[in-house]
């Protein structure tokens, strides 16, 4: 018995001590940079450059939150407002915008709409960098650069989310809850705001987190349109404080704070919305 069930369990425990291996080599490559980052925030610029981290005899947090809001006349503050109103306000309409165009290609039948769905899914594979000087020149055109839209209009349609948007729309929206709508004598647009826009409520959240990561992340569009500071976002103002650092040494700690104060935005929305974007994410899955 032991001879025969020995090299079953071998390879088994075999499999899973490799599975546990790698999923702590996962982990480990993804908090220590976090660690570090609250670590290097939490010392002085004398401790960052030594190696005195780990000690925290020197215990800075609280300096450098107040050097990181004063320095440059609090202009990290304005950078902050800034994305979340690029991010937050430009995820909510662009996956409002989203979630619409993909329920109107999965609903209706209207003339070329594999075609055009097609182009959709062809603009998916086109790098963001790729579009930033066309858009330049269309923003230039319209008078729009250095300017708050030039930014915000761009980041408003997003073609992957109008994939996810029919994927959701197929997975979350019964062509028979329609009729039956229909047939109670309610419009088009109503029956899409109060039937299926309930129904798409996940699909809504999960396209709304991630257009909310690509835009608090987005950097050449902003460095492209933009010339004045105070309209930066958080990542293109940090990338031009952490440039003047090799001069001005004192622009360290304050870019490693501001560095981590970006990152709570994303951790909270990802943390409160969790429950509606897992049910989206295996609803899309299973579809």
């Amino acid at each position: 018995m032991s001879a025969t069930g020995s090299p079953l369990l071998r390879p088994r425990l075999l499999g899973r001590a490799t599975v546990n291996a790698v999923v702590a080599i996962s982990v480990l490559y993804t908090l220590l940079p976090v660690l570090w980052l609250v670590l290097a925030a939490a010392n002085s610029r004398d401790a960052l450059f030594g190696s005195d981290l780990l000690s925290l005899s020197d215990f800075s947090f609280a300096r450098n939150l107040t050097d990181l809001f004063a320095m440059d006349g609090g202009l990290y503050g304005r950078w902050y407002v800034n994305s979340l109103l690029y991010a937050v306000l430009g995820a909510a309409v662009g996956a409002l915008v989203s979630v619409a165009c993909g329920y109107a290609f999965d609903k209706y039948r209207f003339r070329h709409k594999e075609k055009l769905f097609g182009l959709v899914l062809a603009a998916v594979m086109v790098p963001q960098t790729v579009l930033a000087l066309p858009l330049y020149l269309m923003a230039s055109e319209a008078g729009l650069v250095n300017t708050f839209w030039a930014v915000f209009i761009p980041v408003l349609f997003n073609p992957f989310g109008v994939y996810l948007g029919r994927i959701f729309s197929q997975g979350y929206v019964p062509d028979e809850v329609l009729e039956a709508a229909r047939i109670d004598g309610a419009g088009e647009l109503t029956m899409y705001a109060r039937v299926a826009l309930r129904m798409l409520g996940p699909g809504l959240v999960t396209v709304f987190l991630f257009q909310l990561t690509a835009i608090w992340n987005n950097f050449f569009l902003p460095m492209v349109m933009l010339s004045d500071q105070d309209l930066y976002p958080v990542s293109l103002g940090l990338y031009a404080w952490n440039s003047s650092a090799s001069v001005s040494p004192e622009y360290y700690p304050v870019v490693i704070m501001g560095s981590l104060l970006a990152v709570v935005p994303l951790i909270l929305a990802f943390v409160l919305l969790q429950r509606f974007w897992r049910s989206g994410l295996t609803a899309g899955a299973v579809k």
